[in-house]
């Protein structure tokens, strides 16, 4: 089975000093965060791969014991999210998963369009309203002021 990723001229990388990545599709208005596992598979598919080379690639990238279940699951979050593509079925769920090596080095790929980031942004307050305008200044005083001597 080959593994390989998709739409690559529309996607904007950033990848963060943790290992997570964040991914902008521009083109689908979509943005992606992935933690190190997860990204550690993206990175694994940089070229078309195999499901025991992701597994082995990802291995070396974050170490620990990562297996062909979590690099398969991995690659079925991202496939989810139409970032990687595969030649052949995927068959493992998340429980299987979950049940065989408990919350060890999960991966977990969130994909959000543009409009609900930036919706979840605000009102979590990320982003600040702006400041309210200064006051304006106190009218000339000219012709009145001089009469009365102020």
């Amino acid at each position: 089975m080959q593994i390989e990723r998709t739409q690559l001229d529309a996607l904007v990388e950033n990848q963060l000093p943790d290992g997570s990545r964040i991914i902008l599709d521009s083109k689908n208005e979509k943005v992606f965060a992935l933690n190190t596992t997860a990204s550690a598979a993206w990175d694994a598919c940089s070229t078309p791969n195999t499901l025991s080379g992701v597994a082995e690639q990802m291995k070396r990238s974050i170490g620990g014991d990562v297996t062909e279940e979590v690099a398969e699951q991995a690659i079925l979050q991202l496939q989810e999210q139409n970032l990687v593509k595969a030649s052949g079925p995927l068959q493992r769920t998340r429980r299987d998963v979950l049940i065989k090596f408990g919350a060890v080095a999960l991966p977990l790929v969130v994909g959000l369009t543009v409009a609900e980031q930036r919706a979840y942004a605000f009102k979590a307050s990320s982003i600040a309203p702006p400041p309210p305008p200064p006051p304006p200044p106190p009218p000339p005083c000219g012709f009145i002021c001089r009469i009365l001597g102020l």
